[in-house]
């Protein structure tokens, strides 16, 4: 019996594609180019399954294409880049990798959040450009972590994950989610108290983004919600770009208005807007919240977990629409 055959659509672990080439006949673009929206649908033809990462954008058009496709496994949390109403129309089953990188994207957001609040990029440019020839008391100074308030807006897995790690830092923690945690995650979460949006902007010291996008949530964090926020805040953004616009960011940062902010995510990226590159009080990485290798592979094996149960009659753990 023939086995049935299967698109990677992006470079992945060699291990990785061995596990999946016991259950298929596997097309791998180890060259890891990135496919436009035509190629991936003239790819598609003929294959029963997909394993794709946020790069790829699996459009209406690329499903309509491929009736024959069955499954779509995504290789994140966030799955805005698929079309999940197309999928569910045409009874596919979609999953995403969720809960193996939370405890590594909250370390993260701690990485940034620090790296914003006492400048460490900044300092370390400054540095590097030979600037420092003495000790003075006001060189860079920063904001303080500990004894403050943390800010989070979307309070999911990732989100308790950080204020959990608040606790060593003796903060307050504020969020704000579409709906409130049950009182055992809040005291789990170091007692977070739930508030309205415009209080986390208003009264946090540091905030921190770990909301999913949708439409609903384009544009969360724009120039009316920036001028909430208190001069010497900083905004962390771990989650997605287009969460916040970024050109009324850049305004904001540029004019004083909040005191710095951390950016792992853009809108257009890797295309981000190059206005940032002018302002020192960002720090800037390139989407890597769960890039360390323990986590990129428990990623990697779930949607090739999810693949494998969703084409061999298996229930994968973490469907996104149901067969039909």
């Amino acid at each position: 019996m023939n086995k049935p055959e299967i698109l990677v659509t992006r470079a992945v672990f060699p291990d990785v594609l061995e596990r999946l080439a016991r259950h298929f006949e596997v097309e791998a673009n180890q060259s890891d180019r990135i496919f436009t929206e035509e190629e991936l649908a003239q790819r598609l033809h003929g294959k029963a399954g997909v394993f794709t990462t946020p790069t790829e954008r699996v459009t209406a058009h690329v499903i309509a294409a491929n009736p024959r496709l069955k499954a779509i496994c995504n290789m994140a949390v966030g799955y805005n880049n698929i079309d999940i109403d197309a999928a569910a129309r045409a009874g596919v089953i979609v999953t995403n990798t969720p809960d193996v990188l939370n405890e590594t994207t909250a370390d993260f957001a701690w990485a940034l959040l620090l790296a914003t609040a006492r400048r460490v990029t900044e300092a370390e440019h400054w540095l590097r450009a030979g600037k420092w020839d003495r000790w003075r008391f006001d060189t860079l100074l920063g904001a303080d972590v500990h004894g403050s308030t943390l800010g989070i807006i979307g309070m999911g897995r990732i989100g308790q994950a950080i204020a959990r790690r608040s606790t060593g830092f003796n903060m307050r923690v504020i969020y704000h989610n579409r709906s409130r945690l049950a009182p055992d995650l809040e005291a789990h979460a170091n007692h977070a108290q739930y508030v309205s949006k415009e209080e986390v902007l208003r009264s946090a010291d540091h905030i921190v983004l770990t909301l999913p996008y949708s439409p609903q949530s384009h544009h969360a964090i724009g120039a009316a919600e920036l001028a909430l926020m208190k001069r010497t805040a900083t905004l962390v953004n771990i989650a997605r770009g287009g969460i916040v616009d970024d050109a009324a960011l850049i305004a904001a940062l540029r004019a004083g208005r909040i005191a710095a902010a951390g950016l792992d995510v853009f809108e257009n990226e890797p295309a981000f807007d190059p206005g940032f590159l002018s302002l020192s009080n960002v720090v800037l990485t390139p989407h890597i919240g769960s890039a360390s290798e323990p986590t990129r592979r428990a990623m990697a094996n779930c949607a090739a977990d999810n693949l494998i149960a969703a084409l061999t009659g298996g229930n994968p753990l973490n469907i996104l629409t149901p067969r039909i």
